[in-house]
């Protein structure tokens, strides 16, 4: 066996560790709760938890934690130790299925949308018996749902665990409609890919911005960036390639499928990509991922930068969300396939996306909405706020030949009648790639390209799924007593076809005419995220959630709050960090660095010699110098305006319309006096010094 094959997994409590290990009926019941839910019982999971402990020890683990993901974005921790004292004064090594199934964090400090008083600390996490345990630094990890001392989500994972069980329902019932009794249940799978720069570790350090915001809030542009395309796909880097070999040996221990590495467009940026794997594993792979490149990173004398646009001028980084649906079977649900039943069903699941995606722009919108990535759609490597669907030249003339009942303009002339004449078999490469698309068909999945790197890929597919679960149950319940099940169907494929074909685009989503025709359509264009969430609580979102017991009216509300503080949190802190830079570094740097072309100017002046240079450049340092000082005046202001701010959503839109701007108006004079500044009079290292800097 090869080295990697050995290590893959390694320390992971996965099936075949629990194989090898439970006694038959344990691992059975176990099964039945991974598999189809049932709830698991105490005695099993303390026999599950014992082995579990033998098997963390022999690898080296001493501590044990409840591994979940808050709302902050990030995952927590508490450790604890196995080790219980015994009366002799010597410990012993216990760890009880009550352990594994439960723990007690603190719930008041974790953000909860005003569910949780300061003063009501207690919380709960429960084991999420469907994601494996694994051990990450000598600790066993136990991946785990958080909620209130009420039962209210605390976290990104519970809501996530929900929309998959609503859209297994749906899916399970249109499934049965076609005849596949032996499905029971259905998952959305999901393959993301994961954009980051790393840079010098000497270099961060130097950099304010980056340690308290993980972004450039000032810089210049460097002379060379991305112009001649020469880093994508190019050469890795030995340094990149060693970041690279040890980031995959880490990943590979922990279960992590990481397929593929390679130099993204911008200076300094790359990408790594996993394979497919189940929803809820998917996220926590991909929390493991971000966390473990940071950690590596630093191993190599380098930080790995997560934020969605870092440096101003070149591309962001965003987090390609490749989601399809696949059966207990096998049978990928968005694979077209070969046979009429094949076709039909496809095009059912299809019309049921199309169909999700027009009547939900707005929550898949709030899906991906943060500070960070409003810097980052719209851009050149980035799809544009206004969600679309990208389905390709030929499968649109085929639901085009479906919506108007019109001969298909292929080899043969036949009227498409659904599950009757076959559909043309569709390769995964039948049609070109479009990077502009939000949301775009790519032969058996989709790819929703509008998250941002630093972000959890939970809350993106919360909202897949539910919406898309939505549409399901809608079929089902009008084809379980249909007359003609085929005649019926392929009505309400050619109504959902002619009523949602608006949402369907596929041209370059930045051109400029395409905006004005997506207003035309009647599309949405929330380009910022006090535009988005100020959409989250509208009735039907409150309807949709609560009809699929994803949310509670409760829950969603708290959803609101909290990214509603973030958005303006993240803002604060950036514009307070700006104005640290300002005004204890970059003003008194640039005061210095006049003092010496004054200096210079009045010697050479004494000396009957030219001076020209430096009276100019004083010229042009003394207006920018006034300029950045009066922004900072302004900006010290209007920040002190948010304190009368008594709603969070009249706030974020504050800081959005008065702060931002006000910020952009700071950065303007501080940039152009890095271009005319001496390199040892700056105070930072420069964006060239940062994005070339590893060698």
């Amino acid at each position: 066996m090869s080295q990697v094959a050995e290590m893959f997994g390694s320390m992971v409590f996965n099936d075949t560790v629990m194989k090898e290990r439970l006694p038959k009926e344990t691992y059975k019941a176990l099964q039945s709760t991974i598999k189809n839910g049932k709830a698991l019982d105490l005695n099993v999971a303390t026999v599950v938890a014992n082995t579990m402990k033998d098997w963390a020890i022999e690898k080296g683990a001493t501590h044990f934690t409840h591994w979940f993901q808050p709302m902050t974005g990030v995952t927590a921790e508490k450790h604890d130790s196995f080790i219980q004292p015994t009366a002799d004064g010597k410990i012993i090594m216990e760890f009880s299925g009550k352990e594994l199934i439960q723990g007690e964090p603190d719930a008041s400090s974790f953000p909860s949308g005003g569910i949780r008083a300061t003063f009501e600390a207690r919380g709960y996490t429960a084991w999420d018996a469907t994601s494996y345990a694994f051990i990450k630094e000598g600790v066993l990890c136990i991946p785990t749902v958080f909620c209130s001392y009420g039962g209210e989500a605390l976290d990104q994972k519970t809501s996530l665990l929900r929309s998959m069980e609503a859209i297994s329902k749906q899916a399970t019932r249109v499934l049965k409609l076609f005849g596949n009794e032996d499905v029971k249940n259905v998952k959305t799978t999901v393959g993301p890919e994961q954009e980051y720069f790393l840079i010098p570790e000497e270099l961060f350090d130097q950099r304010k911005d980056l340690i308290f915001t993980g972004r450039t809030l000032y810089g210049a542009k460097a002379p060379k960036g991305q112009e001649l395309e020469d880093h994508y796909f190019g050469a890795i880097k030995p340094r990149v390639q060693a970041f690279m070999k040890d980031l995959n040996d880490e990943l590979w221990k922990l279960g992590v499928l990481a397929k593929t590495e390679h130099n993204e467009v911008a200076p300094a940026q790359h990408e790594l990509a996993p394979i497919f794997a189940t929803t809820n594993l998917a996220a926590d792979h991909n929390q493991l991922t971000m966390e473990t490149m940071r950690k590596v990173a630093k191993k190599h004398g380098m930080v790995c930068l997560l934020h969605e646009k870092p440096f101003a001028g070149v591309n962001g980084s965003g987090k390609h969300n490749n989601w399809s649906i696949s059966t207990d079977t096998g049978k990928n649900l968005l694979d077209p396939g070969e046979t009429p039943y094949e076709n039909a069903q496809f095009l059912l699941f299809l019309s049921a996306v199309i169909k999700a995606v027009d009547e939900n722009q707005d929550l898949l919108r709030i899906s991906v909405a943060t500070a960070g990535n409003d810097h980052r759609l719209g851009a050149n490597e980035a799809p544009p706020a206004i969600i679309s669907i990208f389905l390709g030249t030929e499968l649109t003339e085929v639901l085009k030949a479906i919506e108007t009942d019109t001969p298909c303009d292929k080899k043969e002339k036949v009227l498409m009648q659904i599950g009757v004449t076959t559909l043309p078999h569709f390769s995964k490469d039948t049609t070109d790639r479009n990077r502009t698309s939000p949301f775009a068909f790519t032969g058996n999945k989709f790819e929703f390209r509008s998250l941002g790197s630093n972000s959890s890929i939970s809350c993106a597919n919360t909202v897949l799924n539910t919406i898309v679960a939505e549409q399901l149950k809608q079929f089902a319940d009008q084809l379980e007593g249909a007359k003609d099940f085929n005649k019926e169907m392929h009505a309400l494929i050619k109504k959902v076809l002619h009523e949602h074909n608006r949402v369907v685009f596929n041209g370059d989503g930045y051109d400029d005419a395409w905006v004005a025709e997506a207003a035309k359509r009647g599309l949405l264009n929330l380009k910022t995220t006090p535009e988005a969430l100020s959409h989250l609580l509208d009735e039907k979102n409150l309807k949709l959630f609560g009809e699929h017991k994803v949310f509670s009216e409760v829950e969603l509300r708290a959803r609101y709050e909290v990214l509603s503080e973030n958005y303006c949190k993240v803002l604060n802190i950036e514009a307070l960090t700006m104005l640290d830079m300002a005004n204890k570094d970059i003003l008194p740097a640039m005061s210095t660095y006049s003092k010496k072309l004054a200096d210079a100017a009045l010697q050479k002046a004494s000396l009957g010699v030219e001076n020209t240079f430096e009276k100019e450049t004083l010229t042009k340092l003394s207006e920018m110098m006034s300029a950045m000082y009066k922004a900072a005046r302004k900006l010290e202001e209007d920040l002190v305006n948010t304190k009368s701010f008594a709603n969070v959503g009249d706030l974020s839109f504050y800081y959005k319309d008065t702060i931002i701007p006000d910020m952009v108006a700071l950065r303007i004079p501080a940039d152009g006096m890095e271009m005319i500044a001496s390199a040892e009079d700056w105070p930072y290292p420069s964006y060239g010094e940062m994005l070339f800097g590893v060698r």
